[in-house]
């Protein structure tokens, strides 16, 4: 395809704003040289902790469209790589998602793709080695990936189990860049930016976040996201007073448990 054709392919893609990213350790140096070695990347942490952001922060830095998949058990060979459909009386052929990507050039983000199935995933085994191609078996042709293309995917570690893992021959296609929640100081920026709240309540917010992860230990399953502690502080700006923003951002989303709940409520009232 024409560079003119190519760039109308995937206009809809194209991150128009630099997304805010607060780095953590040497992540963005590391993904910069994977994404020009044309190596695949795998993002490794809990839930909310900033992967997708940093995707679409470096989607943006790499002047690169980004087609991102939201995984799900459910997820078939054919929703990635693309199908036969229906068009008046004729059949044409629709490129997936997958395709779109290798074709044009783009990065490719696979969602949490621990929960696709396991024999979806072993499609993306010859994108992710140095062969860089992607076999379409229901049109007899194999693709080979443009150079700006890259697959990265993301998976929370903490949701492993038997049935839900990913296989050692996939796993060890990948460079592992691992995610946690920022530092008390980076978070509260991170939390003073984008709920646009005061440093003083972005401060608390996160004092209150790593309490309630401290829970993890006595019966919580998880702790709470930056992107909750975000939400709770859009509350509070927007008027909500503190305790109810807190129940309904952070203590309900993350737990069923009416004595868990309580005992948030309680460190809620501590901070605030």
């Amino acid at each position: 395809m024409t560079q003119p054709g190519r760039e109308l392919a995937l206009q809809s893609y194209r991150i128009e704003h630099e997304p805010f990213y607060a780095e953590v350790r040497d992540e963005v140096a590391l993904f910069t040289i994977a994404a020009a070695s044309k190596m695949p990347v795998m993002l490794k942490g809990p839930t909310g902790c900033g992967k997708t952001r940093f995707v679409q922060h470096m989607a943006y830095k790499l002047g690169r469209p980004l087609i991102t998949v939201a995984c799900h058990e459910d997820l078939t060979a054919s929703d990635l790589v693309g199908r036969y459909l229906l068009k008046g009386q004729e059949t044409v052929w629709m490129d997936g998602p997958l395709t779109l990507g290798v074709k044009h050039g783009a990065i490719v983000y696979l969602d949490e793709v621990v929960e696709a199935r396991k024999d979806t995933t072993v499609i993306i085994h010859p994108l992710s080695d140095d062969r860089r191609l992607l076999p379409i078996e229901k049109k007899g042709q194999v693709v080979e990936a443009a150079d700006e293309f890259m697959l990265v995917m993301s998976y929370n570690p903490g949701y492993q189990s038997v049935l839900k893992d990913l296989k050692q021959s996939t796993k060890q296609r990948f460079m592992a860049i691992e995610f946690d929640y920022p530092t008390p100081e980076v978070e509260a920026r991170v939390v003073e930016r984008e709920a646009a709240v005061s440093a003083a309540v972005a401060g608390s917010l996160v004092k209150l976040g790593g309490k309630v992860r401290n829970l993890k230990n006595h019966g919580l399953e998880e702790g709470v996201s930056t992107r909750l502690l975000i939400y709770a502080g859009t509350l509070i700006r927007q008027g909500v007073p503190p305790d109810r923003a807190c129940d309904v951002a952070v203590a309900r989303p993350i737990t069923d448990d009416p004595d868990m709940q309580r005992s948030i409520l309680e460190l809620v009232k501590a901070i605030f």
